[in-house]
């Protein structure tokens, strides 16, 4: 199992990067249901604990209907902004919020406006 995340720099380029992320309503909803997995994705068919480890992009994708090509570009783009980590297990990669980021960006947006 492998977990990537990328480093969250305090800059305006960075925050900017983050707010493009947050302007797609897709992205924003996965970020809403990837707060409560077990809520909006049934644990029975994970594969691996999606509180620790994430939401498998597969279950992303059948819930949202789109393609895994759209699916995957959408998760790229939350993980470059810091939103979300992403873990190989297997050939499947899953996601998960990153809290601590996103606790940091919230604030970096607070003193930056």
């Amino acid at each position: 199992m492998t977990t990537h995340a990328q480093p969250v720099p305090e800059t305006a380029e960075h925050l900017v990067e983050v707010l493009k992320a947050l302007a797609n309503p897709i992205r924003l909803q996965v970020l809403g249901w990837l707060r409560e997995p077990d809520r909006h994705f049934p644990p029975e068919r994970a594969i691996a604990d999606q509180n620790e480890v994430g939401v498998c992009v597969s279950h992303l994708q059948e819930k949202l209907g789109l393609a895994q090509s759209t699916v995957s570009a959408y998760m790229a783009l939350l993980q470059r902004a810091g939103l979300v980590r992403s873990t190989r297990v297997g050939k499947w990669t899953h996601y998960r919020r990153d809290e601590q980021r996103i606790a940091q960006l919230v604030d970096l947006l607070g003193r930056s406006i």
